[in-house]
């Protein structure tokens, strides 16, 4: 079935002092159907973090202004945003007293198929309908955790360390980054893209569901309240990317 994409970019700074997350979604300017959203979690100490994660919005859009699908693939566009903008990060640390560094998750349509890649605890889900197909897995220790069987969903989300990465971008290690595709995506796919302060707040049914009752602004506008009233005035920065595809007749519509 043919579908065309349907998106939103959104944000909210919460209850802290400065906005660190950055978010961005670009058209390739030569290739049609070619589509880069990307977004980054800034860690850092005042205006550190928002520079790291500038630094990787700023990596996106340049890298996919070059981007020529003949001769790069899309898992190597996707690795030189994450890797460039670490070696940037790491070396603005020698030309400020900021100690920067970020998450980064990269998702790219290409030609019919999807394709993202991640570092650190920011998130990218595929939903089909209220289904959810996959979830990205934190590079965190309760992700690691997790993972090891010895912390449930419940017990992740009270952990006292539940903020501890063990990757990111501007480390003295490598940036872990994994990676993942879908051959044939359809209409009724959606995409979330999203920082931690807002998936703390929900399970994935409530995202999907959410996500699948309403288009993507009102979707995202109904997750930025709900995240706002559940965190109780002790909010972190919210950053999301919604990327929904439907069909093309409901897209006319």
């Amino acid at each position: 079935m043919a579908f065309s994409a349907e998106t939103c970019v959104a944000m909210h700074i919460g209850d802290r002092a400065e906005q660190q997350d950055r978010v961005g979604l670009f058209a390739h300017p030569k290739r049609p159907g070619v589509m880069l959203a990307v977004l980054a979690d800034g860690m850092g100490g005042h205006s550190g973090g928002a520079m790291a994660a500038e630094q990787v919005i700023m990596r996106a859009k340049q890298n996919l202004e070059v981007y020529a699908p003949g001769h790069e693939t899309p898992q190597e566009l996707l690795s030189s945003v994450i890797d460039e903008a670490h070696v940037v990060i790491k070396l603005t640390r020698f030309t400020s007293e900021k100690d920067p560094h970020s998450t980064a998750v990269t998702f790219l349509m290409e030609q019919g198929r999807a394709y993202w890649a991640h570092c650190g605890d920011s998130r990218i889900y595929h939903f089909r309908g209220t289904e959810t197909v996959s979830r990205s897995g934190d590079h965190s220790l309760v992700g690691e955790l997790m993972r090891k069987g010895r912390l449930d969903e419940e017990g992740s989300l009270r952990h006292p360390q539940r903020n501890v990465l063990l990757s990111c971008l501007g480390s003295e290690r490598e940036p872990r980054v994994d990676y993942g595709m879908l051959e044939s995506p359809d209409a009724g796919d959606a995409f979330l893209l999203c920082s931690d302060g807002l998936w703390a707040y929900f399970t994935d049914v409530e995202l999907a569901s959410t996500i699948q009752s309403a288009p993507p602004r009102e979707a995202a506008e109904r997750l930025i309240a709900m995240a706002r009233e559940r965190a109780g005035g002790a909010g972190d920065n919210i950053s999301l990317i919604i990327v929904k595809l439907v069909p093309l007749a409901s897209a006319a519509r």
